[in-house]
């Protein structure tokens, strides 16, 4: 047996790991220390099979290799043997070859590894030990068919059904669509008794109103009963929707800009709130010759503010109900509300007694957002829509008048509701019967702001003239002084429409000042 550099790859070798050199001299004695060349057999690993016509040679203290390794023979789906023969390198990497047996390999390996004379690995035949056979490759493809196949059909099934419920799902939307345009009455069905407010509750509670088809069809449906008010946009109307009374605001055709306006920021996210009022759906109803832009909301059969404190003269009680309520709509609109889908915030820009509506139990709720501006603090944008008109010219506030307000500041834009809303809240404490320090409860007669200065429809330069160069203010009875209640809602309003709009109070501060006064006592009214 010849011995030699001899390794194992994949499986430890019991071989000795020698390192003999072939030593020649000059005149062919083998005890010159002098290595000059060294030929090895090479088959499969020539550097060049046509010129060195299986030989090669290594240089100096380098060796001959034989290695031997299984490869799978695809036609015969069987391992066969494969023997390589060649030179190896004498620096590092030549050696770490040999030694290669220290490393696990996925398919058995050996070599043998010589430096003794020339051509000393031809004859070398490493074996390999096998401890188990190997996988047959055959299996392997089997397996991973076993595995996939079904986990291919699994996913061209999902696939399948997930086109197949889409376009079912998309026939379904456009049939009912078409029966919503041909016949309403049967998108809900004869047999669906759900009330307005349970078909919101099923909604996405977002303050959008009902889905845009269920819009359409309740658009529909509604039977106009009788005229309740008109404006300067259009007319409102008591309409009845399944035995429910909702009201119909139909826009003049002039003022699409506000239609169009209102609806988008009733249809805010996250607008919804108790003392705002509820929107149910908007329309367009029309044919050749005529249109109707309708917005359709809850209906409060107390009507406006301006006309309930006409009617009716107010205790503490009922009064600071009015006034917390209004402000509480006020700063849910002045708030922004951030996350995924937040509320971003709102001014009004139109806060007067007529668009603020009272509900059956006493509260007030916010109406009438045709000039209303969204604010987003992310973007630092302002979204004045597209109507060009200003607000109610009694309402506005000085820095409006004189027309030194920074509409691109949506902070001035608030601070000018709270001018605005301090008006109103003097038409609401006016109302109010309080003691006057003489045991006699009054309350002063229902009067618009600034009603002893200017006429019934004051134009743009009267209110400049008033409110600017005259800074008057509506009065304040000196019966309120007499009362703690009634001096605290004094000095809320002048807070309120103080000149300077950084000095003014904001909604939220008005809402928290308010909730803290007592009610312990409710006066007789005579």
């Amino acid at each position: 047996m010849n011995t030699g550099l001899v390794g194992t790859l994949g499986l430890a070798s019991n071989n000795p790991l020698h390192q003999s050199l072939r030593v020649q001299s000059h005149n062919g004695s083998s005890s010159d220390t002098k290595l000059l060349s060294l030929k090895c057999y090479c088959e499969n690993y020539c550097p060049n099979q046509e010129d060195f016509n299986g030989t090669c040679e290594a240089k100096a203290n380098a060796f001959c290799f034989s290695a031997v390794g299984l490869v799978y023979d695809v036609t015969t789906y069987k391992w066969k043997e494969e023997r390589t023969f060649g030179c190896l390198g004498a620096d590092e990497l030549g050696l770490m070859q040999c030694r290669a047996y220290l490393t696990q390999h996925q398919r058995p390996k050996n070599i043998s590894c010589c430096n003794e004379y020339d051509y000393c690995n031809e004859h070398l035949r490493p074996t390999i030990n096998m401890q188990t056979p190997p996988v047959m490759e055959k299996d392997i493809p089997e397996n991973l068919l076993l595995f996939t196949l079904p986990l291919a059909f699994v996913l061209v099934v999902a696939v399948i059904m997930s086109f197949l419920y889409r376009y079912r799902n998309r026939a379904h939307t456009r049939l009912e669509y078409i029966k919503a345009q041909q016949c309403p009455s049967y998108f809900m069905g004869p047999s669906d008794n759900n009330t307005l407010s349970e078909l919101i509750e099923q909604s996405s509670g977002s303050g959008s109103g009902l889905p845009l088809l269920v819009q359409r069809t309740i658009a529909k449906q509604i039977q106009l009963i009788q005229s309740v008010g008109k404006g300067r946009y259009g007319e409102v109307w008591l309409g009845h929707w399944r035995g429910e009374k909702v009201a119909v605001k139909v826009f003049f055709t002039t003022d699409e800009a506000s239609w169009f306006r209102e609806t988008e920021i009733y249809q805010t996210v996250l607008l919804r709130h108790a003392n705002i009022l509820g929107f149910i759906a908007a329309d367009i109803k029309g044919t050749g010759s005529w249109t109707q832009m309708m917005l359709i909301t809850d209906y409060h059969p107390n009507g406006s503010l301006h006309d309930y404190l006409e009617n009716n003269t107010l205790t503490y009680f009922t009064m600071l109900k009015l006034a917390l309520s209004s402000a509480c709509g006020l700063s849910h609109l002045h708030t922004e509300i951030f996350g995924t889908k937040g509320k971003p915030a709102i001014a009004h820009r139109d806060i007067k007694s007529k668009n603020i509506l009272v509900k059956k139990n006493g509260e007030c709720c916010i109406a009438d957002f045709g000039l209303a501006v969204k604010y987003v603090s992310e973007s630092n944008e302002l979204d004045f829509g597209t109507n060009p008109k200003v607000g109610t010219r009694r309402y506005m506030a000085p820095e409006v008048l004189n027309e030194s307000i920074s509409t691109s500041c949506f902070e001035s834009l608030k601070m000018a509701d709270m001018y605005s809303f301090g008006l109103v809240l003097w038409e609401i404490a006016r109302r109010c019967a309080s003691d006057s320090g003489e045991k006699c409860i009054m309350a002063e007669e229902y009067k618009l702001p600034y009603f002893e200065h200017v006429p019934p429809d004051p134009s743009f330069e009267d209110m400049h003239f008033v409110v600017c160069a005259k800074v008057v203010r509506p009065d304040i009875p000196l019966r309120w002084h007499c009362n703690e209640i009634m001096k605290t809602m004094g000095k809320i309003i002048q807070e309120c429409w103080h000149p300077n709009p950084a000095a003014r109070l904001t909604a939220l501060r008005v809402k928290k000042t308010l909730f803290k006064l007592p009610v312990t006592e409710t006066p007789k009214i005579v």
